[in-house]
């Protein structure tokens, strides 16, 4: 929950004291973030953990206090934070200490610190004249053997001494308030935090001059003993301009994304555009004139045509493999309505990344409290075709996609265990998230199935003929593997520029924030994963093919494929992730990733595409 925070200096009645929390520090060449206690960083003598939210612990937030404390309106010009860290050859707890942070200067690992819970900033300019506020700023940077600045070090030419990492360990900050004296209210609202990270070595360690002098050296080789001082400066400056409600408007105007998402959201129109037209061309000419012509003539003429119309009596023939797709449709059913009540919250600003892990924990719920959804679709959908084993059906239900993600996710955890990674879930949060499945999601799923095996079910229009009707054989494009591999490619294209931009938030630690763009994009989704399939759904049943019931499934399931392919690419293009057990946690959560993803849109693609088949044999005249 954000903070209210009103500041006055020197009444009582205001709070005067400035808390700076820090956050764990990641990296984008590693997938592993850390505490901040791990690295040997200055500490809070009495260190507090705020309370964290289910989501926050799932993202691996680890907040807690700091050593840097300010008073409202005092300006410091130069502050050691506490004693100097020194580092000695001839001791391996120091040995130890000191590689490990330059192990994070190494794969560039970026502080995360908070005031008055909105992100310290550092902004700097770009290319095009440009700045750009980024929520992290790193631990320090390396010059490599040959010479060439890595990360960082690119900032300052000083930085030019072979084989050696400079350490940030001096900060300016800038805090902007909002006063209220003109606008009838006392106090101040903090509005801004920015810092500028440095690297100074300080000749006297006692009284340390912050105004400049040699960069903080630490040399690749430990062949001399290392004494590093962290120092601050902060400033406080009045802006009335900025409003406390939109204070994080300068972070993210900072983000030029804004053309982009619209050439994306024009893209995705133009194939929705594209779908509908063949869909309302199938719909009111083609189905129409046949509609209207088989049911002119006899049944003894109607029996000499060929397409669809023929194969009435086996469309509705229940498929294979019954039990396991009314299974994947209750997920997909359960799945569908967590991520559009989500995204709809979050479009109203309800999840907005001041909240922070509110959009986690908003899903995790749903999803919890969604299992009657999942279990009566299912129930009632596998009575539909034929189905007997209902004990079977409602525990495959709620126990086997989720049993596939949470054994995926402890076996990464097991992973985060052993690395000593603050996103390690601790074990009673693993113990809470089990108690919620199976001692609310479970039942719920039990109750759903209740009910769908109590109703009757699903009537169809026409009847379905005791002998199947041979298949004749089928061109190229109306074989099965080939129009699942085409069903894919439209729907991904509708969101893979907004794919772009999840996996940044999500491996770039770049904040997201255009929800109102994603949940646009979710809806053109959802209209191009139904107009795919019932496009290829009513070319395989002209072609009188009428196994549609998996192949409604797969054809717009097979976007969760692209997207696997899209997150190597990514992984290979856009990443410098390195080690071994980084790469096992990537791919680990992009196939989380993709199993949701395969059941939320062939569920999609399933459900249109039975609406448009009872739509259509609805309205054609059988004995």
């Amino acid at each position: 929950v954000a903070l209210l925070c009103f500041y006055r200096k020197g009444e009582l009645d205001y709070r005067t004291d400035i808390q700076l929390f820090v956050n764990r520090l990641d990296s984008v060449e590693s997938v592993l973030p850390y505490e901040y206690d791990v690295f040997d960083f200055c500490k809070d003598d009495k260190e507090l953990r705020p309370s964290e939210n289910l989501g926050q612990v799932l993202f691996g937030e680890r907040i807690e206090s700091s050593p840097y404390k300010f008073k409202f309106k005092e300006d410091v010009k130069c502050s050691r934070v506490c004693l100097p860290k020194t580092y000695k050859q001839g001791n391996k707890d120091d040995i130890a200490k000191l590689d490990f942070l330059k192990m994070g200067m190494q794969l560039n690992y970026q502080h995360h610190w908070i005031i008055d819970n909105m992100p310290v900033t550092w902004c700097y300019d770009v290319e095009d004249g440009q700045k750009y506020c980024n929520p992290g700023f790193p631990i320090g940077c390396l010059v490599a053997g040959d010479g060439r600045a890595k990360d960082a070090c690119v900032i300052n030419s000083e930085f030019n001494k072979k084989n050696t990492f400079y350490v940030f360990n001096h900060v300016d900050i800038k805090i902007k308030y909002h006063s209220g004296e003109k606008e009838g209210w006392t106090g101040a609202r903090l509005v801004a935090a920015t810092l500028e990270p440095k690297s100074i070595k300080h000749a006297d360690e006692d009284h340390p001059n912050c105004d400049g002098g040699n960069p903080m050296e630490v040399p690749a080789d430990f062949n001399a003993d290392v004494s590093i001082v962290y120092t601050y400066a902060v400033t406080f400056e009045q802006d009335n301009t900025i409003k406390w409600a939109s204070r994080w408007d300068y972070i993210l105007v900072s983000m030029p994304h804004t053309n982009i998402q619209w050439f994306s959201i024009m893209n995705s129109l133009v194939i929705v555009l594209f779908l509908s037209g063949m869909v309302a061309m199938i719909m009111l000419r083609t189905l129409h004139k046949d509609i209207a012509r088989y049911n002119q003539v006899d049944q003894e003429d109607a029996q000499e045509e060929s397409g669809w119309k023929q194969v009435h009596g086996d469309v509705f023939r229940p498929p294979r493999k019954g039990m396991l797709l009314s299974v994947f449709l209750g997920q997909g059913t359960q799945i569908f309505i967590m991520t559009f009540i989500t995204l709809f919250l979050a479009c109203l600003g309800f999840l907005s990344p001041a909240n922070r892990g509110a959009l986690m924990t908003c899903a995790v719920v749903l999803w919890v409290l969604l299992g009657t959804p999942a279990g009566y679709v299912s129930a009632r959908l596998y009575k539909t075709f034929g189905g007997e084993k209902w004990k079977t059906n409602v525990l495959l239900t709620a126990l086997l996609c989720p049993g596939i993600v949470f054994a995926d996710f402890f076996l990464m955890n097991l992973i985060l265990w052993g690395e000593g990674s603050s996103a390690a879930i601790p074990f009673g949060t693993l113990v809470a998230i089990l108690a919620l499945w199976f001692g609310i999601s479970v039942p719920l799923t039990f109750v759903g199935a209740y009910f769908g095996f109590k109703k009757p079910a699903i009537e169809q229009p026409v009847r379905t003929n005791q002998i199947p009707r041979q298949i004749p054989e089928q061109s190229f494009f109306t074989k099965p593997i080939p129009g699942i591999v085409m069903g894919g490619i439209l729907p991904f294209g509708c969101i893979f520029i907004q794919l772009f931009f999840i996996l940044n938030s999500i491996w770039s630690h770049q904040m997201y924030y255009m929800f109102g763009f994603l949940f646009l994009v979710f809806i053109i989704l959802l209209i191009t994963c139904s107009e795919a399939t019932i496009l290829l759904c009513y070319f395989h049943l002209c072609a009188e093919d009428y196994h549609w019931w998996w192949r409604s499934f797969l054809t717009s399931g097979f976007t969760a494929v692209y997207l696997f392919i899209y997150a190597v690419h990514y992984f290979f293009s856009k990443l410098q992730i390195i080690g071994m057990a980084s790469t096992i946690l990537y791919f680990g959560y992009t196939m989380i990733m993709v199993l949701i993803f395969f059941l939320f849109t062939g569920t999609i693609g399933f459900f249109a595409c039975f609406w448009f088949v009872n739509k259509i044999y609805s309205v054609v005249k059988v004995d």
